[in-house]
């Protein structure tokens, strides 16, 4: 093996960890220093990112290998951005977020996921501890972006969210937080307190045997654009709404 081969390897291995899920593994690669700007000011993140495979091996260098054979660029990989003492600290805030191609990215309006996002972010680090989840394969809450393009096809035709997806041959919600969750439990195994206000995610951590120390709300960003959109989670998903009844998820 070249001598510089050797140099790569023996850098990545100490930052891959094997988290067993069943006939199957997960390969978290990380922590790497992640400085991130939030309104001026930096704060700077562990990032961590996860590969699924059907092979099950410590041997590193042989999954490393086999990386520039397959198109990861076309496949869908999630991460998770860490903030302060993230493994030991007794109470960390939590954040489950889909990845939204048309909110995070563009900003749009019609939805408040890029909103969400950023003031979840702030949040964990106002606090202290704590970490962001980013799901790559939540895209139209688990039906991918295409489907997603379609589904906001039918709702500039009066269907809502719901009906959207449904008519499409897709469940209202089709998303998995099992190998996040997994991810969570290998970085941590003290009590953590969730953002949201979606209460399958509250559902899916306490069903894997999470210690949830309780719930912090995240909502705002109500607009002309994403009023109906707020209301349907509530009316129609099962979100928790905000005190005096405002739309958030």
């Amino acid at each position: 093996m070249p001598a510089l081969q050797e140099k790569v390897i023996s850098i990545l291995e100490k930052k891959i960890k094997l988290i067993k899920t069943g006939e199957e593994a997960l390969y978290l690669v990380g922590p790497v220093q992640l400085p991130i700007d939030l309104d001026g000011e930096t704060a700077t993140f562990q990032w961590y990112c996860w590969l699924r495979c059907k092979e099950v091996t410590e041997n590193f260098e042989r999954i490393i290998e086999k990386l520039s054979s397959i198109n990861l660029a076309e496949m869908q990989q999630s991460s998770v951005l860490a903030y302060g003492d993230f493994h030991n600290h007794e109470d960390a805030l939590i954040r489950m977020h889909s990845i939204c191609h048309t909110g995070d990215l563009f900003g749009s309006k019609r939805c408040d996921c890029g909103f969400q996002l950023e003031q979840s972010l702030k949040m964990i680090v106002e606090h202290g501890t704590g970490a962001l989840f980013y799901l790559a394969n939540h895209e139209g809450r688990g039906i991918g972006l295409f489907s997603k393009a379609m589904a906001y096809v039918l709702q500039e035709n009066g269907f809502d969210t719901v009906e959207a997806n449904l008519n499409l041959g897709f469940a209202d919600d089709a998303r998995s937080y099992s190998d996040a969750i997994q991810v969570l439990k290998a970085l941590r195994t003290k009590p953590v307190k969730l953002i949201t206000n979606n209460p399958k995610k509250l559902e899916a951590l306490k069903n894997a045997g999470m210690h949830v120390s309780g719930r912090t709300p995240l909502w705002g960003d109500v607009s002309e654009y994403n009023e109906k959109y707020l209301q349907t989670k509530i009316n129609r998903s099962g979100h928790l709404a905000a005190v005096g009844g405002c739309p958030n998820d």
